[in-house]
């Protein structure tokens, strides 16, 4: 692990928000990271809902989810 980035909030959609910033200002050159990643996940709107199981993040990495 090279970085891990904590937010917080008093809701979860301000804790979405200081993680969209966060992620939008996050610079780690050199290597590659799973910022992209991480940045696609905040779009998703099963993501933003909180409708996901543990099986989600699978099929959203595989495509099978918008």
């Amino acid at each position: 692990m090279v970085s891990k980035l904590i937010v917080y909030g008093a809701t979860r959609n301000e804790c979405l928000m200081r993680l969209r910033r966060a992620l939008e200002e996050y610079v780690i050159g050199g290597i590659e990271t799973t910022i992209p990643l991480h940045r696609r996940l905040i779009q998703a709107p099963d993501f933003l809902n909180g409708d996901y199981d543990i099986h989600w993040l699978e099929r959203f990495v595989a495509g099978d989810t918008p």
